[in-house]
């Protein structure tokens, strides 16, 4: 499951637009904005991949990231899970 609050932290912290991200990364800029707003819509693999070059994510911020707990998002406050990356 997304950590969508930390990817979306990661990318304000970068600086970069969504249709910045979305050219680099070949995704429809509709399917960035969904799959940042819906929680139950999880990235494709090669998106994941994508994503983490753009952005410059390590191995642990993409892991941290994209492949969270669900147990542990839930029980995070929003600043817990900014403080993951």
């Amino acid at each position: 499951m997304t950590d969508v609050v930390a990817l979306r932290k990661c990318i304000e912290d970068s600086g970069m637009t969504m249709v910045f991200i979305s050219n680099k990364t070949g995704m429809l800029r509709e399917t960035l904005y969904n799959r940042l707003s819906d929680k139950k819509s999880d990235f494709k693999a090669s998106e994941i991949i994508k994503l983490s070059d753009v952005l410059g994510l390590s191995n642990k911020e993409r892991d941290a990231i994209f492949f969270a707990n669900e147990s542990e998002l839930n029980s995070r406050t929003e600043d817990e899970a900014k403080e993951v990356v």
